[in-house]
C-alpha cells in the first residue's frame, strides 16, 4: 500500500492507538507530540512509524514539521490532528492561565496543524484532514468551560472547512468521541458511561475515514446518540436535568 499519513497528538491515548492501526494496515505514519521518549516507544513497535517531535501551538514549526514529514515519508494523503489537553482539577475554578492554555493547544495547536497542510492538499487536489475533537462541544458541561468551548469552536471549524476544501478534491472529517479512556480521562473523577479503550476508538476513525468517507464520526453511537438529543433540549430542561444530576452524583460521593 505505502501511503502515508501524519498524527499529532499521539504520544498516548487515541492517536498512539490510531498510529499503530494505521501502520498494521500498511500505511507509513508520521507521528508528532513534545515528548520525544514516549515518541521512541511507539516507533520502535512498528518500523512504518516514524517520529517527528512537535510543538503545535508554533506555527512555524508545524510548517517546518510537516516539510520534514514529506521529505521523509513523501507524499501524505490523510492528516489526523488528535492533540488535546484537559485539566478538570483547575477547571473547577476560573483560571484564565489554564484556560489559555487549553484553548492554545486544543483550538489553536489544532488551527496551526491544519495550515501546515492546507495548501500541500488543496495544490494537490486531493487528501484529507480529519480533526479529533469530542461530544463534549455539543454543549456546555460543569467543570469544562475551557475544553467544552475549545471543542465547539473545533466542531464548527470542521464545518467551515468542508466547505471551503470541497471544491478542491480534499475531504474533511470531524472525529467525536464519547468517553475513552486515556491518561487525560484517567483524570476524572465522575462515573464515565459506555467508556470504551483507545484501541475501540482508532478502529471507529480508521472505518470512518477509509471505508465510509463519514463528515462526522461519533461513536459509541449508543452514548454519542443520546449527546445529539441533549444538544436540542431547551436551556431549562437540559440546565435542569445537569444540575439534577450533579446532586445525585455528590450525594453518593
Amino acid at each position: 500500500m505505502n501511503r502515508g499519513i501524519w498524527i499529532t497528538g499521539a504520544s498516548s491515548g487515541i492517536g498512539k492507538s490510531l498510529a499503530i492501526q494505521f501502520a498494521n494496515k500498511g500505511w507509513k505514519v508520521a507521528i508528532s507530540a513534545r515528548r520525544e521518549e514516549l515518541l521512541k516507544e511507539i516507533t520502535d513497535l512498528n518500523s512504518s512509524i516514524k517520529s517527528f517531535s512537535l510543538d503545535v501551538t508554533n506555527s512555524d514549526e508545524c510548517l517546518s514539521t510537516f516539510s520534514k514529514i514529506t521529505q521523509d515519508l513523501g507524499e501524505i494523503e490523510v492528516a489526523v490532528f488528535c492533540t488535546g489537553i484537559h485539566d478538570p482539577n483547575s477547571e473547577k475554578q476560573f483560571n484564565l492561565k489554564k484556560i489559555k492554555e487549553i484553548n492554545n493547544v486544543n483550538y489553536m495547536g489544532t488551527i496551526n496543524s491544519i495550515n501546515a497542510v492546507y495548501e500541500y492538499f488543496k495544490t494537490n487536489q486531493k487528501g484529507h484532514i480529519s480533526i479529533v475533537s469530542s461530544v463534549a462541544g455539543y454543549r456546555g458541561l460543569p467543570n469544562a468551560g475551557a475544553y467544552c468551548a475549545s471543542k465547539s469552536a473545533l466542531n464548527s471549524f470542521a464545518e467551515s472547512l468542508y466547505f471551503q476544501l470541497k471544491p478542491h478534491n480534499v475531504g474533511v472529517s470531524l472525529v467525536c468521541p464519547g468517553f475513552i479512556k486515556t491518561p487525560m480521562t484517567d483524570q476524572n473523577d465522575f462515573p464515565m458511561p459506555m467508556i470504551k479503550s483507545s484501541e475501540y476508538a482508532a478502529e471507529k476513525i480508521y472505518d470512518g475515514i477509509i471505508n465510509k468517507n463519514s463528515f462526522e464520526i461519533h461513536f459509541p453511537k449508543g452514548f454519542t446518540y443520546l449527546m445529539k438529543l441533549i444538544q436540542l433540549l431547551p436551556n431549562w430542561l437540559y440546565f435542569g436535568a445537569i444540575n439534577l444530576g450533579n446532586k445525585y452524583m455528590k450525594r453518593d460521593k
